[in-house]
């Protein structure tokens, strides 16, 4: 017995040390006793000693918090009853001699007589914290993204690869009659549309899934089964998982069956029509613009009278399918011409639903009237209060300028975004260094005013707007390429073509970064000023 001795003790530290590492306790409890067993592990969950730690398995199991101890106490009681189960299983919040709530995972072996009667009850205990408010923080996260897309006034919905609804907005289930989105679940559009409408859905939702390339901007008539017809402006796009494998398609659509209609009418009716004609059209364009998930494809002509010219260039680097970076470039006449570039809270769906509201904002203002100031105070003002109906705290850093080529200057202004650089032959420099040069986010709070400057471009020849993202590349010490860098970079190489230009950013920055890739969405817009002679 005495040789014995030591290898059990040996064997006890072995388990003791195997739970610890597994961050298990053990417990043993001899039913009828008020007293019970709980292992080291288990006195340190409790923050408690071992004469101080309480049986929680005897009533009124006030260690137990309150919402878990009705489950808690019928999963004892149901342990307890004769001829029960074998096992013993509940997860459930329990108070801490810190007097703060922890949550145990507890398991149990009921050992029982002959009668059934359950006589001893041993387990294991574990800390399940991390992982309860991780899921409590991901449950948020959900609900914040479900408000947000059940208040956005478009129908949205998600398919898998047969083309079956497997989430639809509170907007879609509405449009389709229906009280509740599980009515609309698993369904397909033949089951509520004709054949002249499904089919061809059907065709455009499969050759995305093959080939995923998205459509975009599309004019769909829509025939019920009962023969009635609607129109809606819808955007299609292949579903993805983190992996990149096609799941199936989600899409956007708008409702404009009755400037549809009006076009119809108009036909018929042009003299009287024409004006509902021409809105129909501004409406079907702004729903189209609204929906856009790409960067501006071209550049309008920069050519003043007196010669001066402005040549554009960009890079656009999303890091996921759906990203916040975007840029505008407006021209507001044929001399000035507004340039916009943009920072969005966020990646995926919530996201890019921000920036297609800012789209269509972009859209109602981009008419020369309202100076740099007034133009992000329009935005911010529209964004504020959507996000206010919602309930959803987001928001957008931005820049806006207005190049005057006659008069070779720019008025800007500024709401959180990183300043633009200037460059010049004799010095560069970067705007909007001080915090009183810039306003809050765009749609934070409502009814801001932001601070208007004026530079003269006289000296510069080249500017670059661009998201933080390309700041953000860190090297193999962990150090980012931040706005220094990013000066000296862009100073440098002025005999390069804007795109040339712009490249050598690019491998300068993927150079620096440890990873040789960005790991936030980067957006650049590049300017290039040329003077005659």
């Amino acid at each position: 017995m005495s040789e014995s001795f030591p290898q059990e003790v040996q064997n006890n530290d072995r388990l003791e040390l195997a739970l610890r590492a597994s961050n298990e306790g053990i417990w043993d409890w001899m039913v009828g006793e008020k007293k019970i067993y709980y292992s080291r592990r288990i006195i340190e969950f409790l923050e408690c000693t071992e004469s101080s730690a309480p049986n929680l398995f005897i009533p009124p199991y006030l260690h137990v918090h309150q919402l878990d101890r009705q489950a808690f106490e019928g999963t004892v009681n149901r342990a307890l009853d004769t001829g029960g189960p074998e096992t013993l299983a509940i997860d459930a919040r329990i108070q801490t001699g810190g007097n703060e709530w922890r949550w145990l995972r507890i398991r149990g072996t009921v050992v029982r007589n002959r009668q059934g009667d359950a006589n001893r009850i041993a387990g294991s205990m574990i800390d399940i914290s991390l992982r309860k408010n991780a899921e409590a923080q991901i449950e948020e996260e959900r609900h914040l993204l479900r408000n947000l897309i059940d208040h956005v006034p478009l129908q949205i919905y998600f398919k898998d690869l047969e083309s079956k609804f497997v989430m639809v907005n509170r907007g879609m289930t509405e449009y389709h009659g229906f009280d509740q989105s599980v009515s609309l679940i698993g369904k397909h559009d033949r089951d509520l549309f004709s054949n002249t409408h499904w089919e061809k859905a059907e065709a455009d939702e499969q050759r995305i899934i093959k080939t995923g390339i998205p459509m975009t901007g599309q004019l769909e008539c829509e025939t019920w089964r009962e023969g009635t017809e609607t129109f809606v402006v819808t955007s299609k796009f292949p579903w993805k998982d983190k992996s990149g494998t096609i799941k199936g398609t989600f899409g956007v659509s708008s409702d404009v069956t009755s400037l549809v209609t009006a076009q119809r009418q108009a036909t018929e009716l042009a003299n009287e029509l024409q004006q509902k004609n021409i809105a129909y059209e501004e409406e079907v364009k702004l729903a189209h613009e609204i929906q856009q998930a790409l960067s501006t494809s071209g550049y309008p002509p920069a050519v003043a009278p007196n010669g001066n010219q402005i040549f554009f260039g960009s890079r656009y680097l999303p890091i996921s399918g759906l990203a916040g970076d975007f840029y505008e470039i407006i021209k507001l006449s044929n001399n000035r011409y507004g340039i916009f570039i943009c920072d969005v809270m966020g990646h995926g769906v919530r996201a890019a639903l921000v920036v297609a509201m800012l789209r269509g904002l972009l859209a109602t203002q981009a008419n020369g009237k309202h100076d740099a100031s007034q133009f992000l105070g329009k935005l911010n003002s529209g964004l504020s209060s959507i996000l206010k109906r919602a309930n959803v705290t987001m928001f957008a850093t931005a820049f806006y300028g207005i190049i005057d080529l006659n008069e070779l200057s720019m008025e800007y202004s500024c709401a959180g975004h990183p300043g633009p650089i200037v460059v010049g032959e004799k010095s560069s420099q970067q705007l909007c260094t001080a915090r009183g040069e810039k306003g809050p986010a765009l749609g934070l709070m409502n009814h801001l005013t932001y601070p208007i400057h004026t530079l003269d471009l006289s000296d510069f020849q080249r500017l670059l707007l661009f998201t933080d993202g390309v700041l953000e590349a860190e090297n193999d010490e962990g150090e980012q390429f931040m706005d220094k860098r990013l000066l000296q970079t862009a100073s440098q190489d002025p005999q390069k073509d804007i795109e040339e230009w712009l490249e050598s950013v690019i491998e300068t920055v993927l150079d620096f970064s440890d990873s040789h890739h960005f790991d936030d969405d980067v957006c650049l817009l590049g300017i290039h000023i040329v003077k005659p002679g």
